[in-house]
C-alpha cells in the first residue's frame, strides 16, 4: 500500500524542527537561467530565524564559479557565504591525487585527460597537471562533466564510450544527476553518461550526491552536531533525497523540480499526493514531506 506524503504549503511549518538546512540549488534556487519566485524572501526568513544553511549542489564546476553564477541571477552575496558544488570536490580529489591519504584509486594514474563536457567546466582543470587530450587511445582518465551540447542524448557517445570501456579507461563523473531542467528543458546530465558507460564495462567514480562522501563538508560547515536537527532540501528523489537517506539526515523533496510533470504539477496544477506517494515508494525514498516551491 502507497504510503502518503504530507503536502506541506512551505518551510515555516517545520522550520523549528531544525536548525541547519543543505540546500539542493537547480530545481530548488534556481532553474540554471533565472532565481525562482519567493527564494530570496524564505533565505531571508531563514536567516531572521537564526538557521544556518549550507548550499549544496551537483553543478560540476568550482564553488566560486556556481556563486558567481548565482549572483548574475540575483542572488545577494550574503547568502552565497557557504557553497559545495561537486565540481569543487572533483577539483580536490584531483588536486589531492598522489599525496598521503589520497583515495587510492587515483593511485598510479597519469596526467593524460579527455574532457567530456562544455567549455564552461573546463576550469576544472585550473592549476592541476593534466593535458588534455582527444584521442581514447592516449587517454589516462576521463573527466566527464556532461554533454558537450545541451541538444545531445545518451546516444551520441556510445561510440566514444564503447572504445574507452573496452581500453578500461576509468571515468570520474562531476555530476551524478541524470537530467536537469534548464529554462524549461529536460537535458541529459553527466550522470546519464556515466550510467550508460558502467553499462558498457566501464569503471566510474562519482562525487557528488547521492554519495555521502560529499556531506561531512557540510556537517562541519553547520558546526551542528546533532544531525537529527538538520534538513537536506532538494528536487530529486535519486540525488538529493536518496544523499540525506545516506547522510542519515531528513529531507524534503521540491515537487516544481525534475518531478513536477509527473505529479502533475503542469500549468499551475496543485501535485497529485496520490502520485507524490508513489514515486517516493518506487524509488524507496521517504522524505519527511513535500512542497510545491522552495517558499517559507
Amino acid at each position: 500500500m502507497t504510503e502518503p506524503v504530507r503536502l506541506l504549503p512551505g518551510i515555516s511549518s517545520i522550520a523549528s524542527d531544525y536548525d541547519g538546512f543543505i540546500l539542493d540549488l537547480w530545481g530548488v534556487i534556481h532553474d540554471g537561467v533565472t532565481l525562482y519566485d519567493n527564494v530570496i524572501d524564505t533565505l531571508e526568513k531563514l536567516h531572521s530565524a537564526g538557521k544556518s544553511f549550507i548550499m549544496l549542489s551537483n553543478a560540476p564546476r568550482r564553488s566560486s564559479a556556481v556563486v558567481e553564477l548565482m549572483i548574475g541571477m540575483g542572488m545577494p552575496e550574503k547568502f552565497c557565504t557557504h557553497v559545495m558544488s561537486s565540481g569543487e570536490a572533483t577539483w580536490q580529489e584531483l588536486h589531492n591525487r598522489g599525496n598521503p591519504g589520497a583515495d587510492p584509486w587515483y593511485d598510479g594514474m597519469g596526467g593524460h585527460c579527455l574532457h567530456i563536457g562544455p567549455d564552461r567546466d573546463r576550469n576544472l582543470l585550473d592549476g592541476l597537471d593534466f593535458e588534455l587530450v582527444e584521442d581514447p587511445s592516449k587517454v589516462d582518465i576521463i573527466l566527464n562533466t556532461g554533454p558537450w551540447r545541451d541538444d545531445e542524448r545518451v546516444e551520441d557517445y556510445e561510440d566514444l564510450m564503447k572504445q574507452s570501456a573496452e581500453m578500461d579507461v576509468p571515468m570520474l563523473c562531476a555530476n551524478p544527476d541524470l537530467v536537469v531542467i534548464r529554462g524549461g528543458t529536460r537535458i541529459i546530465c553527466a550522470g546519464a553518461l556515466a550510467a550508460r558507460y558502467e553499462e558498457l564495462g566501464g569503471r566510474v567514480r562519482y562525487l557528488g550526491k547521492p554519495h555521502p562522501s560529499i556531506y561531512p563538508h557540510c556537517f562541519d560547515i553547520l558546526g551542528i552536531p546533532d544531525h537529527d536537527r538538520i534538513l537536506a532540501i532538494g528536487d530529486s528523489l535519486r540525488t538529493d533525497i536518496a544523499g540525506a537517506k545516506a547522510a542519515e539526515i531528513d529531507s524534503l523533496l521540491v515537487l516544481g523540480g525534475i518531478h513536477g510533470e509527473e505529479v502533475g504539477m503542469t500549468d499551475g496544477a496543485r501535485p497529485d499526493e496520490m502520485k507524490i506517494g508513489e514515486i517516493c515508494q518506487r524509488e524507496n525514498q521517504k522524505p519527511i514531506a513535500a512542497i510545491s516551491e522552495f517558499i517559507w
